[in-house]
């Protein structure tokens, strides 16, 4: 039944959705400053030991959507589109672990939390919550009346609060907090991408290529055009 379903998907939503996805996942300055954002709020509630305010900060991070097209351009064998999305998410690797890190230099020897040190235990459990995460969004994705659980996804896979952390190791010097946490991070990631790309190639998304060449093609337009401004 559930793969009936993948199946019979409306092709112009399908369109829609490859378009969508890859215009979320562009590397622009705008996304990049929400990743910022999200990190600089991740990285006080880790000190705070506010669950409320991680929630928050994950709420408002679009780290998921490079992730997930970088599954898309495997699935399509997408040179352009995986080095788009790889790009994408490394640079936002790389800046919200040097805000996280900025964050906790200016806290200073602040003491380690419980929030801070959950997130350097990855466990197989974690991997299957990412596995099942990355199920329900690529699937939701192509719905658009299934968009609303999106953020319940975003929530319930850690990605933000790991790099929060490895931020915090750097600024402390800790190899093990550093360690674990990309470990953390990586396994989530991982999960969702393993689970989306089998979700996508049962959704026959490989034969959308030439829809998601053109809509990388737009936003190389666009972000060239930025850089000019």
């Amino acid at each position: 039944m559930a793969i009936s379903i993948l199946h019979n998907l409306d092709e112009r939503e399908k369109s829609e959705a490859v378009q969508h996805l890859i215009s979320a996942s562009s590397p622009r300055q705008d996304f990049f400053l929400m990743v910022i954002l999200s990190m600089l709020m991740a990285t006080f509630g880790l000190f705070l030991n506010s669950s409320a305010v991680i929630i928050g900060s994950m709420l408002i991070a679009p780290i998921l959507s490079p992730i997930l097209s970088l599954a898309l351009g495997i699935v399509m064998a997408d040179g352009k589109l995986i080095s788009l999305s790889f790009f994408t998410l490394l640079k936002s690797i790389i800046l919200g672990v040097a805000a996280a890190a900025l964050v906790a230099l200016f806290l200073g020897q602040s003491d380690l939390t419980e929030e801070i040190m959950a997130r350097t235990a990855p466990s197989l459990p974690y991997l299957a919550i990412a596995v099942v995460a990355g199920l329900a969004v690529s699937f939701a994705l192509v719905k658009p009346q299934l968009n609303e659980t999106l953020p319940g996804v975003a929530i319930s896979v850690a990605l933000i609060p790991p790099l929060a952390v490895t931020g915090i190791g750097i600024a402390r010097l800790d190899w093990h907090i550093i360690s674990s946490s990309l470990i953390f991070f990586v396994v989530n990631a991982a999960g969702i991408i393993f689970s989306s790309i089998i979700v996508f190639s049962l959704m026959n998304f490989y034969v959308k290529r030439k829809v998601a060449s053109e809509a990388v093609a737009k936003e190389e337009k666009e972000i060239q055009k930025e850089k000019e401004l």
